[in-house]
């Protein structure tokens, strides 16, 4: 790993590539620090410090850390990148359910363009739906629950609409970074930026732990969290390998193909969308007891408030492991299609040795597909997790909070290992054409 940034840190070409990617997440990381007009920092900083200690704020605690801290600082990006992330999802699995998305998929480029231009499209209109919701909850001081000052100075109309505009905009202008810098740096852009919001926070959480728990809990959860760290990529690097044996022929003077090669199919084949949908979908029951609370509280709302709010209940913790479960085999089989892959094996001239071509490749595909999907699912739920049950056994406050537990881990790992490789395979084509000339 060291070698392939040092090579390409000493490759001109590179080395422009990662300072523009360093250039653009450090205005990234300077926008999610900018206060939004009309909010008083001085009350969100009382805010925090005062739900931090109390722990009433968990269930926002993976949004927030998604935007590396913006949304609860009510800042520029306070948005963030997660309503593209949530436009990108709705897309593809809309793919497998309208034709027309279907079509344009199998129109190669041009039809990614149209589609892509139609995630565009609903991540903004998310973008203003989040934006007036999280206004709507800090205006009635409800986004950091035990609060007693106002954290929005003017709570006018016009204020709000101001508020909510500057949001918009800000998540439209993280979208365009992470377009940037896929198209002109290094790593996919917008997985970067989750990850430069993750990793700004661990110092800060790290400084929480020690100040609450003492240097002995700060060292013990930092090799916790090393040791998960190294679990996570023992399963994140594994596969099911499928040997397939393609036919020779001839193309001109040519001879193609008859050498054996394979079909590898990830532990962890929908990475950490269900750890997403799993969240968002705990999150709105609590979204709509807020927003319809009154004076009066009703039976349910004090069951979302005590169950479903709380993230050390085991109600909390069951809901959420089986909700992962879930929602990793509704993602793996809507995005995976055996019947899909045995027909392009056939077209190609591949086959699994001791199965025909057609349906019963598919048949074995799918089989081998549903072996391998529970353990992925139930490693997903363990990780995701994890903060949840350390909360419960006593770490309390700051720990789950952790910004190197559970689902950040999971992201970190993911991100920094598909970095590397790109970057690998970069030097190495870097290092190819160099040879030929």
């Amino acid at each position: 790993m060291f070698s392939a940034i040092a090579s390409a840190v000493r490759t001109p070409d590179l080395r422009r590539k990662i300072l523009f990617t360093l250039g653009l997440i450090a205005v990234y990381r300077l926008g999610a620090a900018l206060p939004s007009p009309g909010v008083d920092y001085r009350s969100v900083r009382t805010c925090l410090g005062i739900v931090s200690g109390s722990g009433s704020a968990g269930i926002y605690q993976l949004i927030d850390l998604f935007s590396g801290g913006a949304m609860l600082h009510l800042s520029v990006f306070a948005i963030g990148i997660m309503p593209f992330i949530t436009a990108s999802i709705i897309t593809q699995l809309l793919t497998a359910v309208i034709p027309r998305f279907e079509r344009l998929r199998g129109e190669g480029q041009s039809g990614q363009a149209t589609i892509t231009q139609y995630t565009r499209y609903l991540a903004m209109a998310l973008a203003v739906l989040q934006a007036t919701t999280l206004v709507a909850l800090a205006a009635r001081r409800q986004l950091l629950p035990g609060c007693p000052r106002d954290i929005l100075s003017d709570t006018s109309l016009f204020g709000m609409i101001v508020i909510v505009l500057v949001m918009t905009a800000g998540a439209g202008l993280v979208m365009w970074f992470g377009e940037l810098i896929t198209e002109r740096g290094v790593g996919n852009g917008m997985s970067l930026l989750i990850f430069a919001g993750i990793v700004a926070r661990i110092p800060v959480q790290a400084r929480q732990i020690h100040d609450g728990r003492g240097l002995p809990t700060t060292i013990l959860v930092g090799v916790g969290a090393l040791v998960v760290i190294v679990g996570v990529v023992f399963v994140e690097q594994g596969q099911r390998r499928i040997p397939v044996q393609y036919a020779k022929r001839v193309v001109g003077r040519r001879m193609y193909g008859g050498a054996p090669t394979y079909l590898p199919l990830k532990v962890n084949q929908a990475g950490v969308v269900p750890v997403i949908f799993a969240s968002s979908l705990l999150y709105l029951p609590n979204l709509v007891a807020q927003l319809t609370s009154s004076g009066h509280t009703a039976a349910w709302q004090e069951y979302v408030r005590r169950y479903l709010t709380n993230p050390t209940s085991p109600v909390y913790v069951a809901v959420y492991l089986a909700l992962i479960v879930f929602f990793t085999y509704f993602y793996v089989g809507v995005t995976v299609d055996p019947e899909e892959r045995a027909d392009e094996m056939r077209k190609f001239g591949g086959f699994l040795p001791g199965y025909r071509p057609g349906k019963p490749t598919a048949d074995h595909l799918s089989f081998v597909l549903s072996r391998i999907t529970l353990p992925g699912a139930i490693y997903l739920g363990a990780v995701a997790v994890l903060p949840n049950l350390l909360s419960g056994a006593g770490s309390g406050g700051p720990a789950q909070n952790l910004a190197f537990g559970g689902t950040s881990v999971l992201i970190v790992v993911s991100v920094g290992l598909d970095t590397v490789k790109q970057l690998e395979s970069q030097v190495m084509n870097k290092n190819y054409t160099g040879f030929l000339r």
